[in-house]
């Protein structure tokens, strides 16, 4: 099965210092590119955290500061990783919930503007939980029999997916092979950021999903609270979050 694709779509797996998405690094990013001509090409980057890996990470991608010192920064690479997936869709390995939202976060702090609000994204991880509730590796070999012999190394890991992605395609005739359908099948819940901290009512109204405001639009807290979009701008939360707050702020004094 190969994808039908209308634009091109980029598979693509990171590894880093750690699973917070506001304050954790990339320390290797790989891409696998497909065209709608059926050409691929995959580019992966080892890249300088400029923070500390800590051991515990280390033993899990084999990654260490060491290996990393003289590579690049995400900001000396981010504008060529930008022009390598400006044009795609994007797909992943529970990408929606920590690969795009961590990327996200480092193209803005490389001064890179990130937006999802023109392309699908396709959580293939969430598309296996659906179907059959396991990890990569049991995922390769259930769907390839395929034994993923190089577990946690990106670019093996962003291949996988891909492949994987389309052994789901072979297996169940019902899924649909259109990256937009893919997209909605693989999210799981409808989040205004990656981080889920805003969210969508049943009216499509953007709620605060966090916190004392929880449950309450964003717009009523706003006019209600003018100090709160002040003490989330200046508080730890990511960037991508205080980007679409601030989207949402401005959406009010247009109206």
């Amino acid at each position: 099965m190969q994808l039908q694709l209308h634009r091109p779509i980029c598979f693509f797996d990171l590894e880093t210092t750690g699973v917070n998405i506001s304050k954790d690094r990339i320390v290797e990013i790989s891409i696998h590119k497909i065209f709608p001509d059926g050409e691929e090409k995959t580019y992966t980057y080892r890249v300088n955290p400029t923070i500390p890996i800590p051991p515990a990470t280390t033993a899990v991608h084999g990654i260490s500061d060491e290996m990393v010192k003289d590579e690049p920064t995400f900001e000396q690479l981010a504008h060529e990783i930008n022009n390598i997936i400006k044009d795609s869709d994007l797909a992943g390995y529970n990408s929606n919930r920590f690969d795009i939202p961590l990327l996200a976060e480092e193209m803005l702090r490389a001064g890179v503007d990130f937006d999802m609000g023109k392309r699908h994204a396709v959580d293939v991880q969430n598309i296996f939980h659906k179907m059959e509730q396991r990890t990569l590796v049991a995922a390769y070999k259930f769907y390839c029999n395929k034994d993923l012999t190089d577990a946690h190394s990106a670019e093996a890991d962003t291949i996988a997916t891909y492949e994987v992605l389309k052994g789901q395609l072979d297996k169940y005739p019902e899924l649909e092979n259109n990256i937009k359908y893919l997209s909605e099948f693989s999210t799981q819940r409808k989040s205004v950021d990656f981080a889920g901290m805003i969210v969508y009512n049943k009216e499509g109204e953007e709620c605060f999903n966090f916190g004392k405001h929880r449950g309450k639009k964003v717009v009523d807290v706003l006019n209600q609270e003018p100090g709160y979009y002040s003490w989330i701008q200046n508080a730890d939360f990511p960037l991508y979050t205080k980007k679409v707050l601030t989207a949402i702020k401005l959406q009010g004094f247009n109206k």
